[in-house]
């Protein structure tokens, strides 16, 4: 079953923008022979070979079965979107799990406090100045003081709008020092990354620049922290602890993500790595709610990515953002509440959108130029 995620506006980053905001949301729902369903967010590739890992097991072994579709998938590689389908398996059986024991997902993880810090992510390159202001306006009204804007064409552009944002979170927050964070998506080669950063640097205070480099590049990545005082992000396009080790040996990554995506195992994983080497953990996703429930339990949680404030379409969350966190509820399981004739009704534009953040352009790495008037859109949808 696949639902969208309706934005209103185009969304986007440095290598593309759908420009009528309405993004796939793809979903998993696994039945059980007690009546209980339990519902997962990511991608069906190849699910009837991943499926057939877990079919007739017991639901509630979770990383056992995690560890069987890993292995029903090694020869052909679990990387890529075939990780995300073992990742929306593993979320589904943690949603049974869960549901099964009459407990919320977080409480059954051991999580103490349901609060869950969160900054602000508006996927925003294609908007103007004022659309960035008004945007970060109502982010500012749930209490977020921290954000991450999308950039890396124009240094004067990411300047601009970056002061932007500060000023508005910092006017919401009563003068207090906002945190800002720049995600390029993958956009630089190393020297372009150091040098871009530096100069944002001469006025800004950044805590983290995100994907500065390719995700594998773990000497770029050493690189480019050692050229800057922000940190380094990455990690949320990486599958498997064995695409973290590379870049944690080398001292490449100071805040270590993992998207929704990739599932609750995997997160909880690569939250005991990250902790081993004392850094800290940031969820990321559109509808992170799965990661937000397995982040009350870890020690070295940072702050996740609060994307769209509101739901995809057909879903209803038992969750709700205030005073610049999430805050999850007590229902059963992941509190994820599918109303299929909603999705069934929903009229979906044809598959395969030819333009997106999910095709790199050809020039990417390799621009001589800013980029200020680059082809996104930049007005909304009227």
């Amino acid at each position: 079953m696949t639902t969208v995620q309706e934005w209103g506006r185009p969304v986007g980053d440095v290598n593309g923008v759908f420009a009528d905001g309405a993004v796939p949301v793809p979903l998993v729902m696994v039945d059980t022979d007690e009546g209980i369903t339990g519902v997962g967010l990511g991608p069906h590739v190849e699910i009837e070979t991943v499926f057939a890992a877990i079919d007739g097991e017991d639901p509630r072994g979770v990383a056992a079965l995690y560890d069987r579709m890993l292995r029903r998938t090694f020869k052909a590689g679990h990387a890529g979107a075939v990780f995300g389908t073992i990742g929306a398996l593993d979320t589904a059986l943690w949603d049974i799990k869960a549901k099964a024991a009459g407990e919320p997902l977080w409480r059954l993880l051991g999580g103490r406090d349901r609060r869950v810090p969160a900054y602000a992510s508006g996927l925003d390159i294609a908007l103007t100045d004022d659309e960035l202001a008004v945007l970060y306006q109502g982010y500012a009204e749930h209490g977020l003081r921290a954000a991450k804007i999308k950039g890396g064409l124009d240094i004067e552009r990411d300047r601009r709008r970056l002061t932007l944002v500060r000023d508005v979170l910092a006017e919401a927050g009563h003068g207090a020092r906002p945190g800002l964070m720049l995600d390029v998506n993958e956009a630089w080669t190393r020297k372009q990354a150091v040098r871009h950063v530096c100069e944002l640097e001469r006025t800004l205070d950044l805590t983290w620049i995100e994907e500065p480099v390719r995700r594998w590049d773990a000497e770029g990545l050493a690189t480019v922290g050692r050229g800057i005082r922000a940190s380094v992000a990455t990690g949320e396009n990486l599958t498997g602890l064995e695409q973290f080790r590379p870049l944690l040996a080398a001292g490449a990554v100071d805040i270590v993500q993992t998207a929704v995506v990739w599932g609750v195992t995997h997160f909880l994983r690569v939250s005991a790595l990250a902790h081993a080497h004392e850094l800290p953990v940031s969820p990321i996703g559109a509808t992170p709610l799965a990661l937000l429930h397995a982040a009350t339990s870890v020690p070295n949680h940072l702050a996740s990515e609060l994307q769209d404030l509101s739901a995809p379409l057909g879903l209803s969350l038992d969750l709700r953002v205030e005073d610049g966190a999430f805050v999850l509820g007590d229902s059963p399981g992941l509190g994820i509440t599918v109303e299929e004739q909603a999705i069934d009704a929903f009229h979906r534009p044809a598959a395969g959108a030819a333009e997106g953040p999910h095709i790199r352009p050809e020039h990417a790495g390799r621009r001589l130029l800013a980029v200020a008037g680059h082809s996104c859109p930049t007005r909304s949808p009227g």
